[in-house]
């Protein structure tokens, strides 16, 4: 009677004689997968191995630590900061967006205006009011919103547009329908001067019963999505770009110490507007708007923005914050030095 011998087993770390061998092909697998990009098949038809082969190499080299995975979890850091916001303001219900590491100020603006878009289609229940303020950001926003029908909601212009380049490329007006027209919403402009040249005129434009009617609007939003405007931003705010300011007004503002606006109403970097010149003759609503409304929403991206959000975030203008990670760090980081 004779005795088989038998064969050989299943690929095995723990088979001295096969070990260099085995570690030998893992070795060599694993470059072509994770050096290359090659797939199992095309591996398999290179090395002229099976494809199950090939895939338990894989796995012994990841087993065996001849191959180390890290994963560069852009959510975790994106996790910490938001702590690191909630600790230092606790007034705020902060959203840090991840961005690839490398990645243009481009890239974060649209990974912002999604999650912001997104948002909003939560937050959005019939009935609804919500105030706008145009600019770049809220732009690149309503060009992110994913379509559903919303009953009896109003979008309302939080400030006025009108000067001769808007009239030519109605980039306001086609924000804010583009808005209304993603929830089936209704639209409620607001065609007044962006900035009157007499604060005179604009206390007797208030008093009119139609402009009434819009800023009561307004001041009864359940929701309201901004940015931060700043002439240092990549992207320059559209009130700056636009002709909406002359150069002695750009010089009294530096003058008073603004270092940025919401929806063209400016404010110091201790978050403070009352007493700026400016902001007299803008048609932005009062900040403390921003401070009532329960859904205030803060959309921020851009390190040339650090500077306006930080002095928005000390004067407490906004509930939430959706921010790229960067742009978080560096507020933080602004934060500290000052602090």
């Amino acid at each position: 009677m004779t005795t088989e011998q038998p064969g050989p087993g299943p690929l095995s770390a723990d088979t001295p004689a096969l070990q260099p061998t085995l570690a030998g092909q893992a070795v060599r697998v694993a470059r072509l997968y994770y050096e290359q990009g090659l797939t199992t098949d095309a591996i398999a038809g290179e090395l002229g191995l099976s494809r199950p082969k090939v895939s338990r190499l894989l796995s012994h080299a990841r087993k065996s630590g001849l191959v180390e995975i890290r994963i560069h979890d852009p959510e975790g850091q994106a996790q910490g900061l938001e702590a690191q916001l909630r600790a230092r303001y606790p007034f705020l219900h902060p959203q840090v967006v991840g961005v690839p590491q490398g990645s243009t100020e481009d890239l974060w603006t649209e990974r912002v205006a999604a999650a912001a878009a997104s948002l909003l289609g939560r937050l959005l229940r019939p009935g609804m009011r919500v105030g706008l303020a145009w600019g770049n950001t809220i732009s690149a926003v309503s060009r992110s919103l994913v379509p559903r029908a919303v009953a009896d909601v109003t979008f309302v212009q939080l400030n006025g547009s009108a000067n001769d380049a808007d009239f030519v490329s109605g980039f306001v007006t086609d924000t804010i329908l583009r808005f209304a027209r993603n929830f089936a919403a209704g639209a409620q402009l607001f065609p007044v001067p962006t900035f009157f040249d007499d604060p005179a005129t604009k206390q007797a434009m208030w008093r009119e019963r139609s402009v009434k009617h819009v800023l009561d609007l307004q001041e009864r939003a359940d929701i309201l999505m901004y940015s931060v405007g700043s002439h240092t931003a990549h992207t320059p705010s559209h009130v700056y770009t636009a002709g909406y300011l002359g150069a002695r007004d750009l010089h009294v503002l530096s003058s008073e110490g603004a270092v940025g606006d919401i929806a063209t109403v400016f404010f110091r970097a201790d978050g403070s507007w009352q007493g700026l010149s400016l902001n007299a003759r803008a048609s932005g609503p009062e900040l403390s708007l921003m401070q009532r409304v329960q859904e205030s929403v803060c959309v921020v991206s851009g390190l040339g923005k650090v500077a306006a959000l930080h002095a928005a975030l000390e004067g407490r203008l906004m509930r939430r914050l959706i921010v790229d990670e960067v742009t978080a760090q560096a507020v933080l980081d602004l934060d500290r030095t000052r602090g």
